[in-house]
C-alpha cells in the first residue's frame, strides 16, 4: 500500500472517531430530554405532533407495549410503500410515466425499506416514480432508522434503570430520533451534496445530443419470434434526473443504503466528486460510532462506550487491510496472459474491474468495508468484481451479525448482546453469576441473547441451502461453481443481516428470490428487535448490583479483546465452512491450486 492510500484510510478513521464524542453527547441529551437548542426551537412542532396523533409523551411503556408499537408502526410503513408501488402509474410525480411494480417486487422492496435493509432488485431510475422514491422510500429511510435507534435507547434504559417495568415511550423516541437527529444531519449533508453536483430536481429526464454517434447491439425478436440482436446507431442520450440528494443523505446517515440510481453511489449524479465520496462514506458510520458514546453517557460511564467503539474500530481497520491488498494485487489470470497490471499511480493499478476511476481501489475497498460493517449496503463499486479474498471481507462483515458498527441502533444493540454473552462466558470460567453494568445476567437474558445470535445464521445458511437445492433458485445463477455459490451466499447474508448490498451476477428480481429474501429480511429484523426489548424489560426490573472484587471490569482493553474474540468465534464457527465453499475455493482456483 502506498503512503497516499494509508493516509486516506487514516484520515477517514481519525475524523470518524473525532466526531463520535460531540455527536454522541448531543444524542444522549436528546434522549434524556435535556436542552440541545433544536428541542427548544421545535418543541411546539413536537407537541403538536403528539396532540394530533393522540400520543401522551409522559406515558411510558412496558417492553411488550414498546415491541407492539414498533411492530405495528413498521407494518403500516410496509403496507404504505407496497401500495405506492402498486399504484404509482396513476399517482402524481411520475413524469416518465413508469408503470406499476409487480406484486413480488413491490413486496420485496416494501419489506426491504421497512426493515432498514434497502436491498434493491430493481433499477431506481427505470422503475420508481419521484413520488415513490420520496414519499415511500425516503420516508422509510428516516423512520426505519429511527426505529432501530429507539430500540437501542430502550435497551440502554434497561441498564440505567432499576426496579421498574417501563423502558420509555416508542413514539417519543421515534419522533426525537427523526426530528432532532436524522432530519438536521440529512438537511446539512444534502445541501453539501447538492453543492458537489448531486441532482435534486422534479424535472423530467433530459435528452441531450452526443458529441459522437455510438452504435450498440439491441435485442429484438425475428420474424419467427426468436431473440436476436441488431445494430443500432444513436446520437442522443437520456439523462436520468430526480430528487436524489435528499434521499442520498438519509440513505447514508440512516445506514439504509439503496440507490436513487441503479448503479448507486458509483453514479456521477449520486456521488460526483472525491469530496462527496468521503462525506458519504463518513456518513455511513457516523451515527453508529457516535451512539457508542451515547451509550456510555446514558449508563453513567463513558468508558463503557469507548470500549465498544474500540472493539468495533479494531475489527474494522483490520479487515480494511485485508480487502485493500487483495484488490491491489495483480490477477494471476491476467498475468498469465502477459498483461502488465502495474502503474505509476497506485489508484490505477491492481484489480480495477468494476471500480470507478474517479475513486480508485483504496476508496472502493474502504467503502465496501464500511458499507458492510454498517448495515448500509450502498456501493461505489461492483463487489461481484472484487477478488475472491476482497469479496470475502464484506461478506464476512455481514455474517458477523452487522455488529461492527452495524445499523443505526441495531448495530450497537447487537454488539451489546455479544457483550452480554462475553460476560456470561467469563462468569462460567470463575463460577460466578455474570454481571454487566451492574445487572445480573441470568437464564432469561441468555435465552433471548441466544435467539438474537442464532436467527441470522439460520436465515442465511438455511436460505442459501434452499435456494441451491431448488431448480427455481439455481435458475437465477449464471456463474457456475464457487463464484455462483458466493453470489447466493452473499445475497442471503445481505438480506439475513439487513445490509442490502449485492454481489451482483445473480438474477434476484424474480418471484422466488423476491419472496425468500423478503422473508429473510423480516425474520432478521424483528426476531432480533423483540428479544432485545425483552432483555431491556428484564434488566429494567432488576436492582443494581454493587461492583465487587469478583466483578469483571467491562471498561478495560482486556474486555475489548474478549468481546472481539466472542464476535469472531461465533462468526467463524458458523460461516467458515460456507466461506470455504465459496470465496476460499475461488481464491485457490485463481492462484492455480488444484
Amino acid at each position: 500500500m502506498s503512503t497516499q492510500g494509508f493516509l486516506q484510510i487514516a484520515l477517514y478513521v481519525v475524523v470518524l472517531i473525532a466526531l463520535a464524542k460531540p455527536l454522541g453527547s448531543y444524542m444522549a441529551r436528546v434522549y434524556q430530554d435535556e436542552s440541545v437548542g433544536l428541542n427548544r426551537w421545535f418543541a411546539g412542532v413536537e407537541k403538536l405532533f403528539y396532540r394530533l396523533s393522540g400520543i401522551k409523551p409522559e406515558q411510558e411503556m412496558r417492553w411488550t407495549q414498546y415491541a407492539t408499537a414498533v411492530l405495528v408502526f413498521n407494518l403500516l410503513g410496509l403496507l404504505a410503500v407496497y401500495g405506492l408501488q402498486r399504484f404509482q402509474d396513476v399517482l402524481p410525480l411520475n413524469p416518465q410515466g413508469l408503470s406499476a411494480i409487480s406484486p413480488d417486487s413491490a413486496f420485496n422492496t416494501a419489506v426491504s425499506f421497512a426493515t432498514n435493509t434497502n436491498w434493491q432488485g430493481y433499477g431506481g431510475e427505470t422503475t420508481m416514480s419521484y413520488l415513490t422514491q420520496m414519499l415511500g422510500l425516503s420516508v422509510q429511510n428516516f423512520v426505519s432508522a429511527a426505529s432501530g435507534m429507539a430500540v437501542l435507547v430502550a435497551l440502554i434504559r434497561g441498564f440505567a434503570r432499576r426496579n421498574t417495568d417501563s423502558i420509555g415511550n416508542f413514539w417519543v423516541d421515534l419522533t426525537r430520533s427523526t426530528l432532532y437527529i436524522l432530519l438536521p444531519l440529512s438537511l446539512l449533508l444534502a445541501l453539501v451534496l447538492v453543492g458537489q453536483g448531486v441532482v435534486q430536481t422534479f424535472k423530467p429526464y433530459q435528452t441531450v445530443n452526443l458529441q459522437e454517434a455510438i452504435s450498440y447491439q439491441a435485442p429484438k425478436l425475428d420474424a419467427e419470434g426468436k431473440p436476436v440482436t441488431e445494430t443500432v446507431v444513436t446520437k442522443e442520450q437520456t439523462l436520468a434526473l430526480g430528487p436524489a440528494a435528499s434521499q442520498v443523505a438519509i440513505k447514508q446517515l440512516g445506514t439504509n443504503g439503496g440507490g436513487f440510481f441503479n448503479v448507486n453511489s458509483a453514479h456521477p449524479y449520486e456521488n460526483p466528486t472525491p469530496l462527496s465520496n468521503f462525506l458519504e462514506m463518513l456518513a455511513i458510520l457516523l451515527i453508529p460510532a457516535a451512539l457508542c458514546y451515547t451509550f456510555g453517557v446514558m449508563v453513567g460511564d463513558t468508558r463503557q462506550g469507548w470500549v465498544l467503539l474500540a472493539a468495533m474500530t479494531l475489527v474494522f481497520v483490520t479487515l480494511i487491510f485485508v480487502a485493500m491488498p487483495a484488490e491491489q494485487s495483480d490477477n494471476p489470470a491476467l498475468t498469465a496472459l502477459g498483461i502488465d497490471q502495474t502503474a505509476s499511480d497506485q489508484q490505477a493499478g491492481g484489480n480495477m474491474e468494476g471500480k470507478e476511476t474517479r475513486f480508485g481501489i483504496v476508496n472502493s475497498a474502504l467503502w465496501a468495508t464500511a458499507t458492510t460493517a454498517a448495515s448500509n449496503g450502498s456501493v461505489n463499486s461492483m463487489h461481484d468484481s472484487f477478488t475472491p479474498l476482497g469479496g470475502l471481507v464484506p461478506m464476512f462483515l455481514m455474517q458477523l451479525g452487522e455488529v461492527i458498527f452495524g445499523g443505526v441502533g441495531s448495530g450497537l444493540y447487537g454488539m451489546i448482546v455479544f457483550a452480554i454473552v462475553a460476560v456470561f462466558i467469563a462468569g462460567l470460567m470463575i463460577g460466578r453469576t455474570p454481571e454487566y453494568l451492574g445487572k445480573k445476567i441470568e437464564a432469561y437474558e441468555m435465552k433471548m441473547a441466544a435467539v438474537i445470535i442464532l436467527v441470522p445464521p439460520l436465515v442465511v445458511l438455511g436460505g442459501t441451502a434452499i435456494a441451491l437445492m431448488l431448480d427455481v433458485g439455481k435458475a437465477s445463477v449464471f456463474n457456475p461453481g464457487a463464484h455462483g455459490f458466493s453470489e447466493v451466499l452473499y445475497a442471503f447474508s445481505s438480506a439475513g443481516n439487513n445490509n442490502g448490498s449485492a454481489f451482483g451476477g445473480l438474477s434476484a428480481n424474480v418471484p422466488f428470490y423476491n419472496f425468500m429474501l423478503g422473508l429473510s429480511m423480516l425474520l432478521s429484523r424483528y426476531w432480533l428487535m423483540v428479544p432485545v426489548l425483552a432483555i431491556a424489560g428484564s434488566l429494567a426490573a432488576k436492582k443494581t448490583v454493587p461492583f465487587g472484587a469478583g466483578t469483571l471490569p467491562t471498561h478495560t482493553p482486556l474486555f475489548a479483546v474478549l468481546l472481539i474474540i466472542t464476535v469472531l468465534m461465533v462468526g467463524a464457527l458458523t460461516f467458515v465452512p460456507a466461506l470455504a465453499l465459496g470465496p476460499v475455493v475461488e481464491h485457490l482456483q485463481m492462484i492455480g491450486v488444484k
